[in-house]
């Protein structure tokens, strides 16, 4: 039988081989007239052929990783650098961050683009004897090496204040002290279970309406120092019932890849900006979206974004925080790498069925604009799992 070259076999559910045939999607451009701000949390791209063990050491291949981030300035985004898209705490480690940030921060300076990057606590490794000033010391050596190379910070969640948090004023105590030292207002990032197990309990209780009173009293008492706050715990009504509550001037960004449509559209009490992983693979889509959401036109926002909540839904299921292999596996696909290899060996965290599930869903989206060059680069990879071409 004569194959389409946008045709390749892939396992189905009950793990029968079927061919299947990719849908041509439409070449991302760029948009503008948005209003909402959107940040998308942006991934690196691996160096393949360094000699290094990948379970221990970060090899980055910062040509592939900058083009990137240009890739989504030039449609619009700004871009959220250094978070755990970039599998920061999963094989990306502080010093190479630093690094990370620096690099994309001249880039950004000299193109005048949008960007923020993670500050957090992750050089540091709780113990015993680890004490709530050591979590703020930590804090403020990332924030202060941030800063210094201009970008915005995003103070990221700590599993050392988790660790060693006795209750909810040790948040307090914490979070106040690192947001008066910093420059310019801070967007935080409540990073939920879901994502890292180790950062359960978060704001002091196992309970996210506990948790939520707890750190809306750390930002309406330092409303001044904060941007805005990002929330991911998948979950629209926590994160509405929030985005009500905060101070004015405080933005919501979203931070829910489940629920991106509705909470981006708003409601009649208000809306939320956006700083979202899956931002990264479906990027043209996403560009498109938001110019119809800024010209009024609420049909052609929902027909671009709709079909893309599937592929996200699948992408970021449970065990949520392998996500990020879906995202290079797209990234790979949409020939923005010429490999599907990831930092800390992670491209081996979703099982073959999970990666013929995304060339499906990814295909219902319409995001692949050169689907046979797709096809071509999904082969090798299903062959390397045992499927036949």
């Amino acid at each position: 039988m004569l194959i389409q070259s946008a045709t390749l076999m892939l396992p189905d559910e009950c793990g029968q081989i079927t061919s299947f045939t990719l849908a041509p999607g439409v070449a991302p451009e760029h948009s503008d007239g948005w209003t909402r701000t959107a940040y998308a949390a942006a991934h690196v791209v691996a160096d393949p052929l360094a000699d290094c063990d990948p379970w221990i050491n970060a090899a980055i291949d910062w040509d592939r990783t900058l083009a990137f981030r240009e890739h989504l300035w030039s449609l619009g985004f700004g871009v959220a650098e250094a978070m755990d898209t970039a599998q920061r705490g999963m094989g990306l480690d502080w010093s190479t961050s630093l690094e990370l940030i620096q690099r994309s921060q001249a880039v950004a300076k000299a193109g005048g683009h949008l960007i923020a990057s993670g500050a957090g606590t992750d050089h540091l490794t709780p113990s015993p004897e680890t004490t709530i000033d050591d979590v703020i010391a930590a804090y403020e050596e990332q924030c202060e090496a941030v800063e210094a190379t201009g970008s915005r910070v995003i103070l990221m969640a700590s599993r050392a204040l988790a660790a060693v948090a006795k209750s909810p004023d040790d948040y307090a105590h914490v979070y106040g002290r690192v947001l008066s030292g910093l420059q310019q207002p801070a967007i935080l990032h409540w990073l939920g279970e879901m994502f890292d197990p180790a950062l359960a309990g978060y704001w002091g209780s196992s309970d996210h309406q506990e948790a939520m009173e707890t750190c809306l009293q750390v930002i309406e008492s330092n409303a001044a120092k904060i941007d805005g706050i990002k929330i991911s715990l998948l979950s629209a009504e926590k994160e509405i019932a929030m985005r009500r509550r905060l101070p004015e001037g405080v933005r919501m960004y979203t931070g829910d890849d489940f629920n991106y449509p509705d909470l981006i559209a708003g409601d009649d009490q208000g809306c939320s900006h956006a700083l979202l992983g899956i931002f990264d693979p479906i990027a043209g889509v996403a560009a498109r979206a938001l110019t119809a959401l800024g010209g009024g036109d609420e049909a052609e926002y929902r027909a671009a974004f709709d079909p893309t909540v599937p592929l996200s839904r699948h992408i970021f299921r449970a065990p949520t925080r392998f996500y990020k292999t879906g995202v290079v596996f797209l990234a790979y696909l949409n020939g923005h790498q010429d490999h599907f290899t990831m930092i800390g060996g992670q491209e081996s965290t979703r099982s073959t069925r999970h990666l013929a599930e995304i060339v499906r869903l990814a295909s219902a989206a319409g995001l692949f604009p050169d689907p046979e060059e797709a096809a071509a680069r999904a082969r090798p990879v299903f062959a390397a799992r045992g499927v036949g071409v």
